[in-house]
């Protein structure tokens, strides 16, 4: 089990009819599988974890793991807005046969710190998984502190922390304070080039659905090869595409719509969720389509 490398977070397809499309979810992560990726992930934001209900949640486990659970590493996206909820998610993802957990601060709840760190230990105590931290207090408003994280490092089973805050600050004071004792994973991936020259050897990146060559090179560009020289050429090609999806306001849009120009009909968001215009299809596939690889 690695938390390192490239993960991809799995879009959740979806049917014309608003419903999920299981035999694509299924095909789609067996395609990525075996296309150079670490890992998936199933029920992270990507994947819109927040738009399902917790049947269709506890589905998608059972789908991905049955397509591809014996072929690459699998995190179950647990977060909820209670602690029941969580440990509910999070004992259906193991029975499923997933390896690992992904968890953020409950969203909207907005816990103290004291609060979070007892929300995290009754995880860990409940379900005795290798768990990857999530921090983007943009989405939850709820920062996973220095004083927690210390606390949750005491325990092995807290390995790693997909970091999303985008504060460059932060980054340099995770990568010097926490080197040792902590997998940092990129979770702002226009930032990805940054992460890597700090130490982070892990990438947790939603346009992986429909680059994932590209992704993994790049990794392994910085990573194995320590070359930053030829990194910076390739994250230039890449730039403008992470650019669209982290700073437009339309992340789950600008994946869906990779995912299509790859081949892959995914369908659009659930409501509140709108679609790209003709003009924003436009101008992302002429930065997408020279990045595409396996044929496409």
């Amino acid at each position: 089990m690695s938390f390192e490398g490239v993960h991809a977070p799995l879009i959740t397809p979806f049917k014309a009819n608003g419903e999920i499309n299981h035999e694509l979810l299924g095909k789609h992560a067996v395609d990525l599988a075996g296309r150079g990726l670490t890992g998936l992930g199933v029920g992270g934001t990507t994947g819109e974890y927040y738009a399902l209900s917790f049947d269709e949640r506890v589905r998608t486990f059972h789908t991905v793991v049955e397509a591809a659970g014996d072929k690459t590493h699998l995190t179950a996206g647990i977060n909820a807005t209670t602690t029941d909820e969580v440990l509910r998610l999070g004992k259906e993802a193991k029975s499923a046969g997933l390896s690992s957990l992904l968890v953020a601060a409950p969203y909207y709840a907005q816990p103290t710190q004291d609060e979070l760190l007892a929300h995290l230990f009754a995880i860990d105590d409940s379900l005795d998984m290798p768990i990857m931290l999530y921090n983007f207090p943009a989405r939850t408003g709820t920062d996973i502190s220095d004083a927690v994280l210390e606390k949750l490092l005491e325990r092995p089973n807290f390995q790693a922390m997909k970091e999303s805050t985008g504060d460059i600050a932060h980054l340099h004071h995770l990568a010097t304070h926490f080197e040792k004792k902590l997998i940092l994973s990129c979770g702002m991936d226009d930032q990805a080039l940054e992460f890597f020259v700090w130490g982070a050897r892990s990438w947790v990146a939603g346009a992986a659905n429909f680059l994932p060559e590209v992704h993994v090179e790049l990794l392994e560009t910085c990573v194995k090869k320590g070359d930053f020289v030829a990194a910076r050429a390739l994250m230039t090609q890449l730039l403008p595409v992470l650019e669209l999806l982290e700073r437009s306001g339309k992340f789950i849009q600008y994946v869906r719509y990779g995912c299509e120009l790859a081949g892959k009909a995914v369908g659009d968001a659930r409501k509140p969720l709108g679609v790209l215009t003709e003009a924003e299809k436009r101008d992302f596939a002429n930065l997408v389509q020279p990045l595409l690889r396996n044929g496409r």
